[in-house]
């Protein structure tokens, strides 16, 4: 990772924005990008972003959805691998991933040295912490059977966004290195707005923020 230039912080909505905000203090040689949800929005805003600035390190941040026994509520999850799971087609045989029908990968890695850094800083911490896949899905998943499908197709993932791959897909054209942290709101599995514990997520990702102007 270069020591030139800035970190660009990329979330969805403003008051993940907030969080993070709230997290590195006054910063100068951090940005905070709000690009909107879903993967379009996060690859068009990313990739403008990106053509206009330079940085040395892009990181995707928010809260999300994570699967029960994997990712519990309030922890961390820093990705290891981003991924498209709903880039593809329906078969018979079942879901046939953009890299099975051979038209690209669905697939990105994240900046290793970043990722080991904010990963021992977190360490220290009272934060609950983990790495893994991170699902990127523009619709996220509100069922059993879905849960259960995508809990089988992917046995590694930890939890599931709406813009990782989008992000990390501008960073992969833009050759910039790119990282994604999530705080989980919920249990990824039937919808149940009761559940869901945003303020709580939205608390831990202001604590895992910190780490970021510390170690990055």
């Amino acid at each position: 990772m270069s020591d030139e230039g800035r970190i660009l912080i990329v979330v969805s909505v403003d008051a993940e924005k907030e969080a993070v905000q709230r997290g590195i203090g006054d910063n100068k040689n951090i940005d905070i990008l709000t690009a909107g949800v879903g993967v379009a929005k996060a690859a068009a805003a990313t990739a403008f972003k990106l053509a206009g600035e330079k940085y040395k390190l892009v990181i995707n941040a928010g809260i999300a959805g994570g699967f029960t026994g994997r990712a519990e509520i309030g922890t961390v999850v820093l990705a290891e691998q981003v991924i498209c799971a709903d880039l593809g087609a329906e078969s018979d045989s079942g879901f046939l991933t953009i890299d099975e029908l051979g038209f690209g990968s669905g697939v990105l890695d994240v900046d290793r040295p970043a990722l080991l850094s904010v990963y021992k800083a977190l360490e220290q911490t009272e934060l609950v912490v983990n790495k893994g896949e991170v699902l990127t899905l523009s619709t996220v998943t509100g069922t059993k059977e879905s849960t259960i499908e995508l809990m089988e197709r992917y046995p590694d993932a930890l939890a599931e966004a709406m813009e990782g791959f989008g992000v990390a897909s501008a960073c992969a054209l833009c050759e910039v290195p790119f990282m994604e942290m999530r705080t989980i709101s919920n249990a990824i599995g039937p919808r149940d707005r009761e559940a869901w514990r945003i303020k709580e997520a939205l608390l831990s990702l202001e604590e895992a923020s910190k780490t970021i102007s510390e170690v990055v």
